[in-house]
């Protein structure tokens, strides 16, 4: 059977969908790699904390206990831009979750017309195979001799 326009759609919207569902999947990973880095980030930041209490309870002098503050200042400030930037990866995952979705429906669509098209000519099939069954039938009805009495 040749290829019909609709095959060929067909196709496109299933290597669109395909690239669609590779890009998502990547987007996750990356994702998941920014989250666990601000968990890591996180984690460091409350072991430095900890340390500055152990300093404090010990005692510390001020130019140190200025560097402690002055660090975890910047591990803070980190933190934020780790927030943000977990953040803009959710929503390109959010973005590569729909473009996936829209294409998964049109390949869907294709699909069902396609279903239909098969249908129709499988309807085809059948109705002309059954007019030849029936032709066979009339012709051979037509020929035989009638017995009665």
């Amino acid at each position: 059977m040749s290829r019909t326009p609709l095959d060929t759609l067909t196709e496109m919207a299933r290597q669109a969908r395909d690239q669609a569902g590779q890009r998502l999947a990547g987007d996750r990973r990356d994702a998941q790699q920014v989250a666990e880095q601000l968990e890591a980030l996180q984690r460091y930041r409350a072991e430095y904390a900890a340390r500055l209490q152990t300093a404090l309870r010990e005692g510390i002098d001020p130019a140190s206990m200025h560097n402690y503050q002055r660090f975890l200042a910047s591990l803070d400030d980190a933190l934020e831009r780790a927030r943000q930037a977990l953040g803009e990866q959710q929503r390109r995952v959010d973005r590569s979750q729909q473009h996936w979705q829209s294409e998964q429906r049109r390949l869907r669509s294709y699909d069902t017309l396609a279903e239909r098209r098969d249908a129709s000519r499988r309807r085809t099939e059948q109705r002309r195979e059954q007019r030849a069954s029936d032709d066979l039938v009339n012709s051979t009805r037509q020929r035989a001799p009638l017995f009665g009495g």
